[in-house]
């Protein structure tokens, strides 16, 4: 697949299926700080599978580099939000406020690590 065709069918390169994809469940993370722990949680689980399905999704389509780490990491993101809220470690919104940051520093960073060293699309 030539990089003209790999661009077209990268779901980051369309603004819309960026927005439904990535963005809008971002901003529901940040929008459920503010909501009450089991409903955070929900939100959160739910924002982080759409991601991470997104994200392997993408990789498949068009061999997007960094949608092959972080599609796998925000699905593991989804465990220290139950474990946070189903309570079983005490946490304050503070702990809530870290882990948002976490999930969404570490999307940019996994984003950006991986395709400085590996391109934009892979090879394969």
């Amino acid at each position: 697949m030539k990089v003209a065709e790999r661009r077209s069918n990268d779901w980051l390169s369309n603004a819309y299926t960026n927005l439904v994809a990535w963005w809008l469940p971002k901003g529901a993370i940040v929008a459920a700080l503010f909501a009450a722990v089991p409903l955070r949680a929900a939100i959160w689980t739910v924002a982080l599978l759409w991601m991470g399905i997104a994200c392997i999704l993408n990789a498949k389509r068009c061999g997007r580099v960094h949608c092959r780490y972080t599609g796998p990491y925000y699905l593991a993101m989804i465990l220290p939000v139950l474990v946070l809220g189903f309570d079983l470690i005490s946490a304050s919104i503070y702990a809530w406020l870290a882990l948002a940051l976490l999930i969404v520093c570490g999307g940019w960073v996994i984003w950006w690590t991986t395709e400085r060293l590996w391109g934009r699309y892979s090879n394969a």
